[in-house]
């Protein structure tokens, strides 16, 4: 690669502003929609609001944030349009209309 020095290179760190924004972000601090499964956590808690099942933080990870209206920008600060629901929950939760328009067309 030509014209490109194999040294050290100079990377730009951001401001104290920058760096706080940034924290707040990674910390879930702002809100913003990018940020709605932690809102829901926080509203709902760690728990799937269709087999009650509990959550801790080993296996959070399980539990998964549902959009009631089907639509993922539709992030409500109330959460009224959220339910956290574990990922078997979930998969449930979406197989059904496919099932639905299976058997409607089998009949």
């Amino acid at each position: 690669m030509a014209g490109r020095s194999k040294g050290p290179r100079t990377v730009p760190l951001p401001s104290a502003d920058q760096a706080a924004a940034l924290l707040k972000r990674m910390r879930g601090e702002i809100d913003s929609n990018s940020n709605y499964r932690a809102k829901s956590l926080r509203i709902h808690g760690p728990v799937c609001a269709k087999c009650g099942r509990e959550f801790d933080s080993a296996n959070l990870n399980l539990l998964t944030v549902h959009h009631r209206d089907g639509n993922h920008h539709n992030n409500p600060p109330d959460g009224s349009n959220w339910e956290n629901l574990c990922s078997h929950c979930h998969d449930d939760e979406h197989s059904r209309g496919v099932l639905g328009e299976y058997l409607s067309k089998t009949t």
